[in-house]
């Protein structure tokens, strides 16, 4: 038996999940094909997403439900920080003026699924805002395919900001921690 990814086909969702992906696919044989076509479908709806004017796509297919959001103009992260920052750019007063991201070093997700910023619920989290990271230190978890993957930093210095909420969907390459090198 070999394993087949279903292709997704270009263009708008239809609302329709393939074949491979009904409730009524095989369960236990083809469930590494059928995760790997899911994940496939979300990062082909994410990136409709960015190319359109919406701000969220919402995604139902019997009992399975996405949602997928844009990231706001301005939001703030825990302490008050601001993701984005408004910074003036142009000669001087009554030119237009833009906005520019922070550009901060930051521990990337390795791959989507869900992130937990804690080792289980009611329990501290792995980083705080404002204390130290060391490289190779744990900084939160990743559930994907029912698996929890510990994520580690490869960054050391202060965190800034914990981008990522705990039990939000993270894409791969997306920022979770923001540090500030020592």
């Amino acid at each position: 038996m070999t394993d087949e990814v279903t292709p997704v086909p270009d263009g708008p969702p239809t609302g329709a999940l393939p074949e491979s992906m009904s409730p009524a696919a095989p369960a236990a044989a083809d469930l590494g094909a059928v995760d790997r076509s899911l994940l496939g479908l979300v990062d082909r709806l994410a990136v409709l997403l960015e190319r359109s004017e919406l701000t969220e796509l919402e995604v139902e297919a019997g009992e399975t439900g996405l949602i997928l959001r844009k990231a706001g103009a301005v939001r703030t992260g825990p302490g008050g920080d601001p993701a984005i920052a408004a910074v003036p750019v142009g000669p001087g007063p009554g030119a237009a003026a833009a906005t520019a991201e922070v550009a901060r070093p930051s521990v990337k997700a390795p791959l989507t699924g869900i992130f937990y910023a804690s080792p289980a619920p009611g329990s501290a989290n792995y980083v705080q805002v404002g204390g130290e990271v060391a490289v190779g230190q744990v900084i939160g978890l990743i559930e994907a395919m029912k698996l929890f993957n510990e994520i580690k930093s490869d960054l050391a210095g202060r965190v800034v900001r914990v981008v990522a909420e705990s039990g939000q969907l993270v894409k791969a390459r997306q920022p979770l921690v923001e540090v500030e090198p020592l």
